[in-house]
Order: C-alpha cells, then structure tokens, then sequence
C-alpha cells in the first residue's frame, strides 16, 4: 500500500509534516549521531570544528597578513577580519551542506522508498534541520566571538531571524535537489562543484560592495548575501538588518519552499521506479 502522498496545499503540508514531528526528530538525531559514530569526540566536533576554523581565520588574518584589508589598506584585529568572513561561512556552510547532499538522497534511503509505508517528503526536511543544527552551532561561536571583540549591542538578538529567509530558501532549494537528483544522476557530481563557485561568488571573503557590476547585482537580490551582510550588520556593526532587503528575501523564501514542495510532491509517484 504506498504512502498517501503530501498535499500541495501549503497549510495540509505544514499539517502532514507537523504530524510526522517524532519521526522527523529521531532522523535527524540519528543522522547526527551517525555523522560522528567512531569518533573519539563525538558530537564535540560539531563545537571543535568552527571553533578551530574560527581560530585559523584569526591566526591567518591576524597573524600572517597583518590585519591589513581593503583597498584603503585600514587596520583591523585579526580577530575582526574573522569574524567578518565567518558570517559569510555560517550562512554558506550550512547551505552548501544541503545542496550537496540532497541529490544522493533518495538513492541513499531507497529502502524507506520501495519496501515500507514512509512519507519521504520529510527526508529534504531532515537533512535542513541537521545542517541547521550545525548552523545554530556556527551562529553560536560566532556571537561568542563578536562579544570578546566587543561587538555587544542589542541588534545582535536579531542575527536568528536574519537567516530565517536563508532557511526557507535552503529548504526550498533541497526538496527541488532531491527530486531532481533521482532522475538526473550527474547532479550529485556537480553540485559540489557548484558549491565551491558560489562560494566564491558570493560575498564570503569580501564585502558585498566590492564586487564587479553583475556579481553586485546579483546580490542585490540573492537570498544568501542579502543574510550575509546583515548578519555582519547586526554581529559587528551593532545596526538592525535592512529590513526592505529581509522581507524581500524572506518573499523569495517563501516562494522557493512552495515551489520546491509543489515539484517533489508531482515528482513523487514515480521515485521507487526511478531511484
């Protein structure tokens, strides 16, 4: 008997995805837990690997280059230089997290497909909530560290609500990605690939003024360096994000959820005879 299949109603979708919230949480545990299965640390890595990436961005730019940045060559901490590129990284990590693993997914979990009763529009969901889970971590060292450089101010209560359009887009993105991913193979090659450019693309290691005419537009309007420049905003410069850019992205968000959600679900029937 196959599994009734979601309804692209948004409002029955929240509702079927809200019934399945015990099996949803117990996914994403396992798949944290596995990530780290035979590790000494463990789960520790989740707070040793940012915190080291944290430090090495703050001895490469603190100690080896000087502090120096910009094209007016303005002194800055080594510690502040960090910190600048990781709010890029703890937007982008995550996303790049999602979009690289979610092609392989359903091939991954064909058992839960083709062998038992299993609403599978909820595998895309665990794999943002896991990488979410390692984003919150990120977001935490960051406030950690933008608080010793003295960075305190009130706007920096409002860093989670200016990545909640990155998470609607990053789910949106995912469910496209894995329904996408089980009939077109080459996918799962190449969204690394894509990854790696668009880290570079978008305004990681440099302000989102500094690049060229058409990157500049792009970005104007692109989900995740509209939340990366009010995350650097809100953390080190002590302002409230733009918020004319946050609704906007939050609209794009929102959109892309629907979409994605509405193209998994007509895609669905025909996942066990493809994947």
């Amino acid at each position: 008997m196959p599994y009734p299949p979601p309804s692209s109603n948004p409002l029955l979708a929240i509702a079927g995805l809200v019934k399945h919230r015990y099996l949803i949480g117990q996914l994403v545990r396992r798949e944290v837990l596995v990530k780290y299965r035979g590790s000494v640390l463990g789960v520790g890595w989740s707070f040793l690997y940012p915190l080291l990436l944290l430090l090495a961005f703050t001895l490469v730019f603190g100690g080896i280059f000087g502090g120096r940045w910009g094209e007016a060559e303005v002194s800055r901490s080594g510690l502040n230089m960090a910190l600048f590129i990781y709010c890029g990284l703890t937007v982008f990590t995550p996303f790049s997290e999602v979009i690289t693993s979610t092609p392989r997914l359903l091939g991954a979990n064909q058992n839960f497909i083709k062998k038992i009763i299993f609403p599978v529009e909820i595998l895309p969901l665990v794999a943002v909530l896991t990488a979410l889970i390692h984003g919150a971590v990120h977001l935490l060292l960051l406030g950690c560290g933008a608080l010793f450089a003295g960075h305190g101010s009130a706007a920096m209560l409002m860093a989670p609500l200016v990545l909640l359009p990155v998470w609607l887009f990053t789910l949106g993105a995912a469910w496209f990605l894995a329904a996408a991913g089980a009939y077109l193979r080459d996918l799962a090659h190449g969204m690394p690939v894509l990854a790696q450019l668009l880290m570079f693309v978008l305004p990681v290691f440099y302000p989102a003024n500094a690049a060229p005419g058409i990157m500049r537009s792009l970005n104007m309007v692109n989900p995740l360096a509209l939340a990366i420049e009010d995350l650097r905003r809100t953390l080190l410069d002590g302002n409230p994000p733009d918020w004319r850019s946050w609704c906007m992205s939050l609209l794009i968000g929102g959109l892309f959820v629907i979409g994605g959600h509405t193209f998994f679900t007509r895609c669905r029937e025909e996942f066990a005879d493809v994947v």
